[in-house]
């Protein structure tokens, strides 16, 4: 620890005791003074307009830079002293979060071929152990890894990717022990209980078996920018160097590969925010070549499932909203070939499909639900599975196997935990499968879920879902905390939360706000929160608050923000915009330096994202940027509380972006409201690993919250 570092924390825990002896609330104004980080000017030039960035040099590639860690530092510990009231409370929270998860936790078990696969959590464990039986349930389990003994003495640990090979001889997994999410793969042959020397670093994590059992694809990640874009072929337990099958050079491209559900084709994907391509290979035949489905075209997304040799195709194509259509290999690249099977429907956005021997699972999503709509390929008919609550989430679960009449799904609500259910697609009967306990008093019943609209100041209706515990408390007068992301057409559903109990069983109301830059309306919602329409994301986000407060859900004076990574770009645009409003937000994560951002293509992801914000090296969309980004445009005004939180090691968004932020923003503001940072100095974007370890986090930015209700 540096010693001015040692010298704060000695100055800040003098002044604690004096504020605890007084027995008074540690409001700012009385907490030892935040840390100051000095000013060097740095100038941006772009269009002949000069930024000017006094915390430019908190930018630090290799995260080694001893003033850089020693002022991250800094920051974490004024966050404990700001904090050091509510350590009991933050303590509790944590406590009663991991209270409500089971002990002992296993998924349902899915049988590929003669085996049931399955995962499980052991009593206090904080990662998952993934084994097996064969023949029936009632079998001996096999242990296939145990990944909390991978996970021994590492500060981080994920593994994001197991994939057994068609033998099931050979397990292959993958390990990221930095948060950078750079992946190493591992291979253990099951027989032996031995690992492999095979060891391939830096990858995404993914593994596709070829069906000779001992060739598999994977997907490197580029050295300095982290995108995807190289596919390798390698030969288990040769000596033979690995083979490069594939590599994109287009670098607003990503990368991916994996197999279709009957495993007869291997898909190597290439995909841009706007338009995608598929190669196709026989997995029978894994030296041969990949082959184009379908060339690139402009603004043409299309992916690919593939049943009986025929190849069905999710695709844009003259339908915003998606479509499916089918064709063979041969006339692939022909789309006059295609044949139509499910048609273009403006108000239902298609997200993906499987297929099955009998059918076709579509997953959609129309009024905002995501939901299940089932083709019949014989009779041509087609049913929504039914769900009894008005606002939930179903999705596709894991469907291994074509050869079933039996569909796997996953349901949840903002009041119903993650459920598994198995559905018959001939005769329409479900059962419920397994549904996550929630240890403690919680019953589903004694919480309310709605959906509503609140119209936008341009006349858009922006959806909007919420959920608060039952009791005589008048809504409006209620804390009340809104949620939003509204990027990438990603959609926030309304599913089940184990640590919003503790907010709702404190009174608060909790809203997801809709916004555009989702999908929660279709791709038209989506266009209209990007590019040149993204200011909208922000209007519509203070317009949601507002709204609710004007229909009596929640106190005015107790309303709360958060969002996290684009959603971060959210609540950093938001407390510019119109940001007392509320009385506290939490950034996780946050995007908030955009234009610096996005003109440096070294940085991971800047390339991929010019078809979500532009690209600012031409001047239209540089102004418009200007126009919005939070780090640009802090002022010399009032706002609200903030913590905003980072990791050292995310790669989604650099921790300097938060960093130059808040040292910006405590230069410029002009009240005394709490504006504090915590930077987890082993993690990612994702934060603290295990299952139980990422709730601290979590009973934290609670404990912030529930710090200023009691102010």
């Amino acid at each position: 620890m540096h010693k001015c570092t040692i010298q704060l924390l000695l100055t800040l825990t003098l002044t604690l005791t004096n504020v605890v002896n007084s027995k008074m609330k540690t409001p700012e104004s009385i907490i030892p003074s935040a840390p100051v980080a000095k000013k060097i000017p740095y100038k941006h030039i772009s269009h002949g307009d000069v930024r000017l960035d006094y915390y430019h040099w908190l930018r630090d590639d290799d995260r080694k830079n001893p003033e850089v860690i020693d002022y991250l530092n800094q920051e974490n510990a004024y966050t404990d002293i700001v904090l050091e009231n509510e350590k009991p409370l933050i303590d509790k929270l944590y406590q009663e979060i991991i209270s409500r998860l089971p002990s002992k936790e296993q998924t349902v078990p899915v049988k590929i071929d003669d085996y049931w696969y399955y995962s499980r959590y052991a009593e206090g464990k904080e990662y998952s152990i993934y084994a097996r039986k064969k023949g029936t349930l009632k079998a001996h389990e096999e242990i296939m890894v145990d990944m909390n003994n991978r996970a021994k003495d590492k500060s981080y640990f994920q593994s994001n990717y197991q994939a057994i090979s068609p033998n099931h001889e050979i397990l292959g997994f993958s390990e990221d022990t930095t948060g950078r999410r750079k992946y190493s793969l591992y291979f253990k042959n099951l027989e032996t209980g031995k690992l492999f020397k095979d060891v391939i670093e830096n990858t995404t994590g993914s593994i596709v078996w070829a069906l000779d059992n001992k060739t598999f694809f994977y997907t490197k990640k580029h050295p300095k920018t982290l995108l995807p874009y190289r596919v390798y072929r390698h030969e288990l337990g040769s000596d033979k160097k690995d083979v490069l099958v594939y590599e994109e050079k287009d670098n607003t491209f990503y990368t991916s590969i994996h197999a279709t559900t009957s495993k007869k084709y291997i898909i190597l994907a290439v995909s841009s925010t706007t338009n995608s391509e598929s190669y196709v290979l026989d997995a029978s035949n894994p030296t041969g070549e990949f082959v184009s489905f379908l060339p690139r075209e402009k603004d043409h997304e299309y992916s690919l499932e593939e049943l009986n040799g025929e190849f069905y195709i999710l695709t844009n194509w003259q339908a915003k909203n998606f479509r499916v259509m089918k064709s063979n290999l041969q006339n692939s690249k022909d789309k006059s070939q295609w044949k139509q099977v499910i048609v273009h429907d403006s108000s239902t956005l298609i997200y993906g499909l499987e297929a099955f021997n009998t059918h076709l699972a579509i997953e959609q999503r129309s009024d905002g639900i995501r939901h299940i709509n089932l083709y019949n390929l014989k009779t041509k008919q087609r049913s929504v599975i039914q769900a009894d609550e008005a606002a939930y989430t179903m999705w596709l679960g894991y469907n291994p196997q074509q050869n079933t009449n039996k569909l796997r799904y996953a349901f949840a609500s903002m009041t119903t935990p993650y459920s598994v259910y198995e559905y018959d697609m001939q005769t329409g009967e479900q059962s419920l499968l397994k549904r996550d306990e929630v240890v403690g008093s919680f019953k589903s019943g004694n919480y309310q879920s709605q959906r509503l609209t609140v119209k936008a100041r341009d006349g858009a209706e922006v959806p909007v879902s919420l959920v608060y515990k039952k009791s005589d408390v008048p809504l409006g007068l209620r804390p009340i905390l809104v949620y939003g992301y509204g990027s990438y057409g990603s959609s926030v559903d309304p599913t089940f939360s184990y640590s919003r109990i503790s907010l709702l069983d404190r009174g608060f109301i909790f809203a997801i706000a809709h916004i555009r830059g989702s999908q929660a309306k279709g791709r038209t919602w989506y266009e209209e929160g990007k590019l040149l329409n993204k200011k909208n994301t922000f209007t519509d986000f203070i317009d949601v608050t507002k709204g609710l407060l004007q229909q009596d859900y929640g106190n005015k004076s107790q309303v709360f923000a958060m969002g996290g990574s684009a959603g971060g770009l959210l609540m950093g645009a938001v407390v510019n915009m119109d940001g007392m409003l509320y009385k506290g937000i939490i950034a996780s994560v946050p995007f908030v330096d955009v234009i610096s951002t996005m003109l440096d293509e070294d940085i991971p992801l800047t390339t991929g994202e010019f078809d979500e914000w532009g690209n600012p090296k031409d001047k239209k969309y540089y102004d418009y940027m200007l126009s919005y980004s939070p780090y640009d445009n802090v002022k010399k005004q009032g706002y609200p509380n903030m913590l905003i939180t980072t990791g050292l090691h995310d790669s989604q968004v650099q921790y300097w972006e938060p960093a130059k932020w808040i040292a910006k923003l405590r230069d410029m503001k002009t009240n005394d409201n709490i504006l504090i940072m915590r930077t987890n100095m082993q993690a990612g974007h994702g934060g603290a690993s295990g299952r139980y370890q990422q709730y601290k986090e979590t009973a934290e930015e609670y404990g912030f919250i529930l710090k200023l209700i009691e102010n």
